[in-house]
């Protein structure tokens, strides 16, 4: 009889036990369809690009990044062949008119946009697929003086920043894009920058590429402010950066302090990763 009961006893436990696993497998199982839900609501209602990290405070349970990849990438093929798309820019991921769209959206906004000098375009393409680069590393391959506004103008725009100083007389600055160039751009890497006769289109369908003027020309001890940062208009559209391309393929054949032994080792101590890898 007392050994009936034990077994009875047993049964019963296995039973209960069995019961509230099923019970808590149900409570913790994630609903993806709830994600899914509020992520797209939250990338909507945002203008700037939200990271993995940001996403993640939308959620009392803690979620990890190949379970929320795998969300987004579900809801971008959710808007597939919608005139708003789900990207996913250095910063992060957010929604944007799809480029064939954007020009309906242009008719709200008839201004024209920015039309940038070919001064600027030169020191930007130089900036983008020569750095780290110094204000002289610029000026060896443009062959003249570089504008302190046009820098002013780069850095306010936030698309160059100074990412550290080299080791030789004078320390000068060392300038490396940003985040937010690559995020204007809609690219999350400079592996997917185009190639440099295109950067000029890329930069003219940027719907963030106005350049602060006021910094650019703010008082400067300095010389060579002569170079605008607008070009004048001529009725031409687009911009021309084929003498920046030029400019950059022929250093390419060129020795110059950015690209050297000392300048390598240097960005290996202050611990900034490659060219490469700036994104």
């Amino acid at each position: 009889m007392e050994e009936n009961t034990v077994e009875n006893t047993e049964d019963v436990t296995s039973e209960s036990v069995a019961e509230n696993a099923v019970e808590n497998a149900a409570e913790n199982e994630l609903d993806l369809d709830h994600v899914k839900y509020v992520l797209e609501t939250a990338l909507l209602v945002t203008q700037e690009p939200m990271s993995l990290h940001d996403l993640k405070k939308l959620f009392d349970r803690k979620l990890d990044n190949d379970t929320l990849r795998k969300v987004l990438e579900d809801l971008r093929g959710n808007w597939e062949g919608r005139g708003v798309e789900l990207v996913s820019v250095a910063s992060g991921w957010r929604f944007r008119a799809r480029p064939e769209a954007q020009k309906f959206l242009d008719r709200l906004s008839p201004e024209k946009p920015p039309k940038y000098s070919r001064a600027v375009m030169e020191t930007l393409a130089i900036i983008a697929y020569k750095q780290p680069v110094t204000r002289g590393d610029i000026e060896d391959i443009r062959g003249v003086t570089v504008s302190p506004g046009i820098l002013k103008a780069l850095e306010a725009r936030g698309w160059i920043d100074v990412i550290g100083h080299r080791e030789v007389p004078g320390r000068p600055e060392i300038f490396a894009t940003t985040k937010s160039f690559l995020d204007d751009l809609n690219l999350r890497s400079l592996e997917e920058l185009p190639p440099l006769s295109e950067l000029g289109n890329l930069v003219e369908q940027s719907p963030n590429a106005e350049i602060n003027l006021d910094a650019a020309f703010a008082p400067i001890d300095s010389v060579s402010m002569g170079e605008g940062l607008m070009e004048e208009d001529d009725g031409e559209d687009g911009v021309d950066v084929q003498a920046g391309a030029e400019l950059v393929e022929a250093a390419d054949a060129v020795e110059i302090d950015a690209f050297s032994d000392s300048s390598e080792k240097e960005v290996e101590e202050t611990g900034l990763p490659p060219p490469a890898q700036l994104h």
